[in-house]
């Protein structure tokens, strides 16, 4: 990574005291059209950084232009995977405000990944501190239509160069920005999902807990085969049996069988989703019946044949919530809702959107307005 030098630089210090140097860029990028956004294909100005050494820690954390990142081919990450994300979205409300949804829960959640990977734990309050820093920076980047967001992307990989398999002795952790528009090109509409027993994701005691590259890696081949058969996304199934539903390849899973909303359990082989916390939340303060419990393809079947399968939808950070129109497994196809987004559904989707625009009561705490930093003394 590049290190400028000290001209043009200002410094800036958040709620860990920890000073960042900030490098401005010298080209300004131009903004997309807030209708033209896909997800994850641009990218904002400027980047955060922050190195670690072992023996010295995590330390120079540093705003700087968006650039490549120069790594020795024999760097630990590229042959043994060590490398955790996470990803969050910062939503311009009507009123101008600029909100953050959830972030502590989000570095919580960086920060367990990093553990279960052999990666030195982060500040969480210097992370905190480059979210609302680099956003800060790039606020004109946060898009002001409906439906379109900010995403943020917190990354770190191990960046000594070494091969053996251990835990590295040097990491980098960054931060970058990119405006998206919806995940899906089908936006809210109902998505078709795949549900598979011939692949497997993740099993109880692995990584499926983690938010690790591996995990996604894995998953690439048996999403493929399922487009080519006319899906959105697989439907993983736990790895023992082949049974239960774990999650979605990019959501976790929720179904309403008559009424009893339904979702798997948090046991170690599906991702903690910030989102489904939220969901869940939502749903037991209106009185709804909701269960953290193993659910069995079959028994979501049993339920479509009998008229009991009212609704099925995934939840995720970057679609928010999506509708299930479609369940495929073997040879049958399911039709949820007929096809159509079901109220509880659409009443999620309304909620949580609505809250981290800031146009409704934020009652949970969950929406952080973007804070300005005071220069450093």
């Amino acid at each position: 990574m590049e290190h400028h030098s000290p001209r043009n630089r200002s410094t800036f210090t958040g709620a860990s005291r920890t000073p960042i140097a900030i490098t401005p860029t010298a080209k300004p990028k131009a903004r997309p059209a807030d209708d033209k956004l896909q997800f994850g294909t641009v990218f904002t100005d400027h980047m955060f950084v922050l190195d670690y050494a072992e023996g010295k820690g995590w330390h120079d954390p540093r705003i700087v232009p968006y650039q490549p990142f120069s790594l020795d081919p024999a760097t630990a990450v590229l042959h043994y995977a060590q490398a955790v994300f996470d990803g969050l979205k910062a939503f311009r409300g009507g009123d101008g405000t600029v909100r953050l949804f959830r972030p502590d829960k989000h570095v919580e959640r960086l920060n367990k990944s990093c553990e279960r990977l052999c990666i030195p734990r982060l500040d969480p309050a210097l992370v905190l501190d480059s979210f609302h820093a680099l956003v800060g920076i790039d606020e004109a980047w946060v898009p002001r239509k409906r439906g379109t967001a900010l995403y943020l992307r917190p990354t770190v990989i191990a960046s000594e160069a070494f091969l053996g398999v251990r835990p590295a002795k040097s990491y980098v952790y960054f931060l970058i920005l990119s405006p998206v528009g919806p995940y899906y090109a089908e936006g809210m509409n109902p998505v078709k999902i795949l549900a598979t027993d011939k692949y497997v994701r993740a099993v109880k005691g692995g990584v499926g807990a983690a938010k690790t590259a591996g995990n996604y890696a894995a998953s690439i081949y048996a999403a493929e085969e399922a487009k080519k058969l006319g899906y959105t996304q697989v439907l993983w199934l736990d790895g023992v049996h082949h049974k239960y539903l774990d999650e979605v390849g990019t959501m976790n899973i929720m179904v309403k069988l008559g009424d009893e909303v339904v979702t798997p359990p948090l046991e170690g082989s599906i991702l903690a989703g910030v989102t489904r916390d939220s969901i869940l939340a939502l749903l037991r303060g209106w009185g709804l019946k909701v269960s953290e419990r193993q659910v069995s393809i079959d028994e979501v079947l049993a339920a479509a044949r009998g008229g009991t399968l009212a609704e099925m939808w995934g939840t995720g950070t970057a679609a928010v919530v999506s509708p299930v129109g479609e369940l495929g497994y073997k040879d049958e196809r399911i039709v949820i809702n007929g096809g159509k987004t079901g109220p509880l559904t659409q009443k999620l989707y309304d909620t949580i959107v609505a809250i981290q625009y800031g146009d409704t009561n934020d009652a949970h705490g969950w929406t952080v307005p973007l804070r300005a930093f005071a220069p450093a003394s």
